[in-house]
């Protein structure tokens, strides 16, 4: 079995013509896997090969059985022997040893394949998640999000493996039956069998029930999932405010809605059994009521309506099989079905076909009639807005909340594309460059600072992987962070827990600086990187944060003024758009809203 690769099963495009098949449907699933099975073609071949082999063991022994009851009944003109028996006894050991390698090969290497497939469907699922662009993110629940890359994906793992094999083994089961009962009396054959479709029906009319309840399941597990991560997360407002009565009437209300939807899972399987056992039934008396009518007629022996029982027992024993794995096969329609949902989402923003690679950019940025608008919205949060900064201007952007500054600055790295207008590095349009090359000449610090779960080192080493341990404690001593890193238990591989838990808001903040520091990127946005410090905190923030700016053009939010003071140029930026434009002595002396915001901010 060839080993997976990441990068293998990447960028899978939906089967040709797939569109024509509504999402939903059982073929639209099975097709959107059928690409996942191919690096293992050959695992699949020898796991339904395997497959055959134990139903074929299963198949014999009813024979094995009528040989043996025939001779010793004198039904035949073969004697009941020891020879006979030997020999019947030896075939059958025979089969078992080839049956007990095949169904060792179908549980272990079988699985494997399915762990595989699991993996690159996983794999996908994920990078195309980093594909996707911010807006996305706006709108989906990361809780929902998990569910499906952990839960689906397991699901679709044991759908993968059994599905095929599963229905090829009750196929041959049905076929080799069906053709060994005609050579020994075809109209008993024919009655038996002629309950099947009657069954299928019944069957079916029930399935579609049961795969509605199980979507409906999954999709109330994510709520619930995306419900317990929110409050988790939240735990320190939850304590703060006493609200752990809240939090557990949100869930109790949650948890009771997942109540309702087992409630009907459960009843719908349980219809499901009831008319499958009712049908064995059936299918079992009129052999038995029938066959005897036929041993009357001495159309059939005893040892032919034996054979035929034992056929129909290992008949619904299969049936039975796919009826119980009919909870795990629409668990697995299911899970396909949320995984292409995913898949098919596009990018909203996409790098152009032949787009270039920015090398190391100058940093003049120049804002060209520029509109942007949110997604399902119609206001506009940037309205026609003209703006050059120059390489190596130090700009503060500054205005009242929903002005649209940080909309602005996140336009620079095409987190967002403008509705209207272009943005120019350098004169070029930034829409000709790959997003990860542009990305990579941009640095931000914002003030909600986002540290992984893992070592300082770790954090630092994200502006630049494979940075040695030498330029990590550089980055880490120009941001003012080494002192206290070192006075953490363990330095640099001082563990900062879930989001940077165990660090202080000043340190987090420097950590960040650091991390954009080994970076090294020639245009810097600072996205009121100081607002939510202590007085002290924002003071080594500050220092830290002017050494970053220096040499490098630099766009800076703020609602602290005083750290805008020493700007080389000020916007204020409002709903109208760029109302003012000046240095700090400039605007202050022009007694406008820049004075009137500062004399306020002064005051508080």
């Amino acid at each position: 079995m060839p080993r997976y690769k990441t990068d293998k099963r990447r960028d899978v495009p939906p089967p040709e013509g797939s569109n024509k098949l509504k999402k939903g449907q059982t073929g639209h699933a099975i097709r959107r896997l059928i690409p996942y099975y191919k690096p293992y073609w050959g695992t699949m071949v020898m796991d339904l090969f395997c497959a055959a082999m134990t139903t074929v063991c299963e198949l014999v022994l009813p024979l094995i059985v009528r040989r043996i009851t025939n001779a010793a009944t004198g039904a035949s003109a073969e004697a009941l022997t020891a020879r006979l028996i030997l020999t019947m006894g030896g075939v059958y050991i025979v089969l078992r040893l080839i049956d007990a390698a095949a169904s060792y090969y179908m549980n272990s290497i079988g699985h494997i394949m399915g762990t595989y497939i699991e993996t690159d469907l996983r794999a996908d699922l994920f990078g195309h998640l980093q594909k996707l662009s911010v807006s996305y993110y706006n709108d989906a629940k990361v809780g929902v999000l998990m569910s499906r890359i952990t839960n689906d994906m397991f699901d679709i793992t044991e759908f993968a493996h059994h599905c095929p094999e599963e229905f090829f083994i009750a196929g041959v089961k049905i076929v080799g039956a069906f053709a060994i009962l005609c050579t020994v009396n075809v109209p008993l054959t024919l009655i038996v069998f002629a309950l099947l479709p009657g069954m299928v029906y019944c069957m079916y009319r029930f399935n579609r029930r049961l795969k509605d309840s199980f979507t409906q399941r999954r999709k109330h597990v994510g709520e619930l999932n995306a419900q317990i991560e929110d409050s988790l997360l939240g735990i320190h407002v939850v304590k703060s405010f006493a609200g752990e009565d809240i939090e557990n009437a949100k869930f109790a209300e949650g948890n009771k809605g997942y109540f309702k939807i087992q409630q009907v899972v459960y009843r719908c399987m349980g219809e499901f059994q009831g008319i499958s056992r009712l049908f064995d039934g059936l299918m079992y008396i009129i052999t038995v009521m029938v066959g005897a009518f036929f041993i009357i007629h001495k159309q059939i022996n005893a040892a032919d309506l034996i054979a035929y029982l034992l056929y129909v027992t290992t008949l619904f024993a299969s049936i039975r099989t796919i009826l119980q794995f009919a909870e795990q096969f629409y668990k697995g329609i299911t899970g396909i079905d949320r995984f292409a949902e995913i898949m098919d989402t596009d990018p909203e923003i996409k790098d152009k076909p032949g787009a270039q690679v920015m090398e190391k950019a100058e940093g003049e940025i120049r804002f060209d009639d520029v509109t942007f608008v949110y997604n399902g919205t119609t206001a506009e949060v940037i309205h026609n807005l003209n703006l050059t900064v120059k390489k190596g201007e130090n700009l503060a952007i500054v205005g009242p909340s929903g002005a649209g500054k940080t909309t602005l600055c996140s336009l620079i790295p095409r987190f967002y594309e403008p509705t209207k207008g272009r943005i120019l590095i350098d004169g070029k349009d930034i829409a000709d460059y790959t997003q990860r090359s542009l990305r990579q000449n941009v640095g931000i610090v914002e003030q909600d600072v986002y540290l992984f779960s893992g070592t300082v080192r770790e954090n630092i080493a994200y502006g630049r992987p494979g940075a040695t341990d030498e330029e990590i404690e550089t980055a880490a001593r120009l941001a003012d962070a080494y002192d206290f890193i070192m006075a953490l238990p363990n330095g640099f591989d001082s563990y900062v827990g879930e989001r940077g838990v165990k660090l202080s808001g000043g340190q987090k903040q420097r950590i960040s600086i650091a991390r954009v520091f080994l970076k090294n990127p020639p245009i810097l946005i600072l996205d009121e990187a100081t607002s939510s410090l202590d007085n002290e905190s924002e003071r080594q923030v500050r220092q830290s944060l002017s050494k970053l700016a220096k040499g490098r053009t630099t766009l800076t939010i703020a609602h602290r003024l005083t750290t805008v003071k020493n700007a080389d140029r000020i916007i204020v930026l409002t709903e109208k758009g760029i109302e003012e434009e000046g240095t700090h002595e400039e605007l202050f002396a022009k007694g406008g809203l820049y004075a009137e915001m500062y004399k306020m901010y002064a005051e508080e």
